[in-house]
């Protein structure tokens, strides 16, 4: 096949949805397919395109037998609703050439869209219509969901226009998949039929991420004793996650002289979390910049308690990432979930770790105490056995693989009686 993917993000991305595309892009090749992505240089979850990528404009390389393409964007300091409208529709933007190209070049096979962004998918569902190609839409988070439940619009016009557009893509795609049966049933919600729907969860390479005993891990990079115990959150520093509660819950436990919290990540609310820390003299909490890949093994063994946060209003709009990493990694878990949300029924159901109440600093705090004073090993033991049943990168891409080949396969002939006979 040959096969067009079209995102914001992408390798070396850390984080977030660059960090599966860019695995995707080259499992898709080693297959025997043709792989070209249309995508932005390297900017998150820092907001800050990587120094290897400044000032290139638009260009294009290979990776991984991966031929991309990289357009310019704005990518503001501090993010907003407004600069994020303005950074998505810069991509939008510059990204056209690129489109133009393929508009009048080779056909592609199929078009796979990577959302958020959202809007993306008009580009992906006119180049469809024009060539006839089938248009898979992926969503990673339902962004204008997330964008009314989270409170960065307030504006109904606005929000009422968005959703309305959003169902042209989906109406419009020839299929749409997304990462967790709760997120499945949301966009089942919007009118979109069943057989339309892919459930194409996130996945982890479990051989190359597994469980490292504590002298292999990166405590005594971080000043940290082997005794010590360690409390850690990993990853995007943004908004939705909530984290100011993590210093609140600091700052009540200080009194455990050898409790340290680790938050290694970078995203838009770093800088006040990092304020906030100082202005609390809270000694015990330390901050890292996202470690490289080869390094997560080591880094996921540093924490004897891992954090899983996110906002109650964020359930079963976005799964979070990170958990991939830390089940494969055999990690213990403190996470917030509510009843009948994918993410509480996949902890409920295989004890991988703690459920709390989100947003409250009362059952973060008893969460961890009670965390500290039992025996982690069954949760541990069950997070790893989960990774290797049922988020292994290559059962997971190889069933996508499928979809894409049954998509992009032509209708078998129709047979049809006619007089006694039957003709093709």
């Amino acid at each position: 096949m040959r096969i067009l993917i079209y995102g914001i993000n992408y390798y070396p991305e850390l984080t977030g949805i660059g960090k599966y595309t860019g695995e995707m892009g080259p499992w898709l090749a080693k297959q025997g397919h043709t792989v070209e992505v249309i995508t932005a240089p390297p900017y998150y979850p820092e907001w800050e395109v990587h120094p290897a990528y400044q000032g290139k404009g638009w260009h294009t390389e290979q990776i991984e037998g991966v031929t991309v393409h990289r357009s310019p964007l704005y990518a503001p300091k501090t993010v907003s609703s407004g600069k994020r409208i303005l950074h998505e529709f810069s991509f939008v933007a510059s990204s056209l050439p690129y489109w133009l190209k393929a508009l009048f070049g080779k056909r592609f096979d199929v078009v796979i869209c990577m959302a958020p962004a959202f809007h993306l998918g008009f580009i992906a569902l006119a180049y469809s219509r024009l060539r006839s190609v089938p248009f898979v839409y992926h969503i990673q988070d339902l962004q204008v969901d997330m964008a009314k439940e989270l409170g960065m619009l307030k504006n109904q016009t606005f929000l009422s226009i968005l959703t309305k557009a959003e169902k042209i893509i989906l109406n419009g795609c020839t299929a749409v998949s997304t990462i967790s049966e709760g997120m499945v049933r949301k966009i089942m919600a919007k009118g979109i039929p069943a057989s339309k729907c892919i459930l194409f969860p996130n996945w982890v390479d479990r051989a190359f991420i597994r469980p490292l005993p504590v002298s292999e891990s990166l405590r005594a990079r971080f000043g940290l004793q082997a005794t010590d115990r360690v409390v850690l959150y990993s990853g995007s520093l943004g908004e939705k996650q909530g984290l100011d509660i993590i210093l609140t819950v600091a700052d009540r436990l200080r009194h455990h002289q050898d409790l340290y919290f680790l938050i290694c990540g970078s995203g838009g609310a770093e800088q006040k979390l990092v304020e906030l820390a100082k202005s609390q003299q809270l000694d015990h909490v330390k901050f890292f910049p996202l470690q490289p890949y080869e390094h997560l093994s080591a880094l996921l063994a540093t924490a004897d308690i891992h954090l899983v946060l996110q906002r109650q209003s964020a359930s079963d709009l976005v799964l979070p990432s990170k958990l991939t990493g830390i089940l494969a990694a055999g990690g213990f878990s403190l996470i917030t979930a509510v009843p009948g949300t994918s993410l509480y029924t996949l902890v409920d159901t295989h004890k991988v770790g703690l459920i709390i109440e989100p947003e409250s600093a009362d059952a973060l705090q008893a969460g961890i105490e009670k965390a500290l004073s039992i025996d982690l090993s069954p949760y541990r033991q069950n997070a790893r056995r989960y990774a290797e049943k049922f988020i292994d990168k290559d059962a997971i891409l190889r069933a996508f693989e499928g979809e894409l080949k049954r998509i992009t396969s032509p209708p078998a002939p129709l047979l049809v009686k006619e007089r006694g006979n039957v003709n093709v």
